[in-house]
């Protein structure tokens, strides 16, 4: 069922005329008064101006659904481009729609399937078990020949709305101008590759719409916890599958974020919050291919099925396990940004800021017209600060210093053109997610404790050249280190900054010994200070505190990939 013309003409120019309107006011405030000397007169009520724009956003997402409801979710994760008064107010944004007729939805999938439904499925559930901006899930039986083959039962069909690829079309063509538009204003071209970004944009939005690819990345994810007892997902029934309609085991148990029902059933929440984070970070740190949308419609826990036979290495674990849902967004490490990684995180462990704001340009982080030595100033302060920090001597520094830091340099970080690559935002997004559904189960959860085994790995399984060496002479090292006295690592820092000058040569050896020593642990504990200082200002949905989140995973992303470190 294809899409009427005159609607979708009139859908195209809804958009441009939202976007030429906004811009327009964009324009006027932010380029034009500041101009003639007036920016004082537009500052005062510049939040205001961003909160209602989104505001407006959100009310044309929600009438026009389609793509439009997935580019507000987008854009509520752009952190690195937008300011929070956007961010924020589209963070409630939900892919939730009025239910298509079943009838229509009917036709759609008789189409792609070739028969009555009748004959296809034993019967299905008229009625949605979920509806969404793209497509619609119903309940089905299968008949006795596809549930003997197939190895269940129970199904949920997923088909997609009547007319979507038509609309994903025109609201793709539509954002596409709209780039155009945003390249030639300098104001934004020079901070960010707004085409570039409708195109990773689109490129997502296809995948996202083609069921067989959500079907092989199903299969994907289930290889990758073929033998781990805590994970299972949903069977594919491939002969019911096509590119528009997707059937599928139904796995429906206990939506991880119902405390209640999770407690009836004898299950502790916070175990629940420990196991799931653990799951995700085994994801995103050792398989290198995570789901990218953990939000608690997409996570059962599936309590153990009475007399059921428990494998021997389950036998000691709870009896429950996670069952994911929904393969349509996920996010991968390709082995170019692994590659960028380890620049980066060469130049951290080295404590260079110069050479680390460069690894950061060569990953994509920071586009060409980055003005970067303010940058390199600020990196070089918060190594010479918290660098020679432990974990637990990190969690007693006083917030506020951590507050200060952020200050001094936050307005300098908003103003850069950072632009996360698409993978490095997904896991960005993926742990503020992993955050959320953990905080639900358990107040007291920090997620940077969940991650601190990682961190460990780096010292005790590490295989990549730079680190291997670290974990082969730290030990012989570290004593030498906690020797030297703590004035020396003052007058080092002083040194490197550029701000003495010493020559003698036994000083000379010391600084050279505390140097190496300081490259080989500082890959261990870097991350912990900045993922800390994210943590503490992600609360108020500053994108400093995201950004210094993503720098956070640097370190830790390059170490953690088992197998693949070497290649790099």
């Amino acid at each position: 069922m294809r899409a009427s013309a005159k609607p979708l003409r009139t859908r195209y120019r809804r958009i441009l005329r939202f976007a030429a309107l906004h811009l327009a006011q964009v324009w006027w405030f932010e380029l034009f008064l500041p101009r003639l000397g007036l920016g004082r007169l537009s500052a005062p009520g510049r939040s205001r101006r961003m909160q209602r724009l989104a505001q407006r956003f959100h009310a044309l997402a929600v009438d026009l659904g389609g793509l439009m409801i997935k580019v507000g979710q987008y854009l509520s994760s752009r952190l690195d481009v937008l300011p929070p008064e956007i961010t924020k107010e589209l963070e409630g944004l939900q892919d939730e729609v009025t239910p298509v007729a079943f009838p229509d939805l009917k036709q759609v999938a008789e189409a792609e399937l070739g028969a009555p439904l009748e004959g296809i499925y034993a019967s299905m559930d008229p009625s949605p078990v979920a509806a969404a901006s793209l497509g619609q899930a119903h309940r089905a039986t299968p008949t006795d020949d596809d549930a003997e083959l197939a190895g269940f039962n129970a199904a949920v069909v997923k088909i997609q709305r009547p007319g979507i690829d038509e609309i994903v079309d025109v609201d793709l063509a539509a954002l596409r101008r709209v780039g155009r538009w945003l390249s030639r204003i300098r104001l934004v071209s020079s901070r960010v590759d707004a085409p570039a970004l409708v195109e990773e944009f689109a490129t997502t939005s296809m995948e996202e719409i083609d069921y067989l690819h959500e079907a092989s990345n199903a299969e994907r994810f289930a290889a990758n916890f073929a033998k781990d007892p805590r994970v299972s997902t949903p069977e594919v029934m491939w002969e019911r599958t096509t590119r528009k309609v997707l059937t599928l085991e139904d796995v429906t148990a206990i939506k991880i974020n119902d405390v209640e029902k999770l407690k009836a059933a004898g299950i502790d929440p916070s175990e629940v919050a420990t196991e799931f984070a653990n799951v995700m970070f085994d994801q995103l740190f050792v398989h290198g291919f995570f789901h990218a949308d953990p939000h608690p419609g997409n996570i059962f826990v599936t309590p153990a099925a009475p007399n059921r036979e428990v494998p021997a290495e389950a036998a000691q674990g709870p009896h429950w396990h996670l069952t994911f849902i929904d393969f349509g967004m996920m996010g991968e490490i390709p082995d170019t940004l692994r590659k960028g990684l380890r620049r980066v995180f060469i130049a951290a462990a080295s404590r260079d800021g110069k050479a680390l704001v460069e690894g950061i340009q060569d990953v994509g982080v920071l586009l060409p017209s980055a003005d970067t030595a303010e940058l390199e100033r600020a990196m070089t302060q918060l190594f010479a600060r918290f660098g020679g920090m432990g974990f637990a001597e990190l969690k007693e520094v006083d917030p506020r210093e951590f507050r200060e830091f952020a200050n001094e340099f936050g307005e300098l970080v908003r103003s850069l053109p950072f632009q996360l690559p698409e993978n490095f935002l997904l896991m960005l997004r993926t742990v503020s997610l992993i955050s959320g559904v953990c905080s639900t189960l358990d107040s007291r959860f920090n997620i940077w404790d969940a991650i601190e085994p990682y961190a460990e790995q780096l010292i005790r399984d590490q295989t990549g050249p730079a680190v291997q060496d670290a974990a082969q002479k730290v030990a012989s090292t570290v004593a030498t280190a906690y020797r030297l006295p703590g004035r020396l690592t003052e007058v080092a820092d002083r040194i490197e900054a550029g701000r003495i000058a010493v020559r003698t040569p036994d000083l000379d050896r010391r600084i050279a010994s505390l140097e190496r020593v300081g490259r080989r642990v500082i890959s261990a504990v870097l991350f912990t200070g900045l993922a800390i200082t994210g943590t503490l200002l992600v609360t108020d949905h500053s994108a400093i505190g995201y950004a210094v989140m993503a720098v956070s995973l640097i370190p830790l992303l390059h170490s953690v990939l088992p197998g693949r470190r070497g290649k790099g």
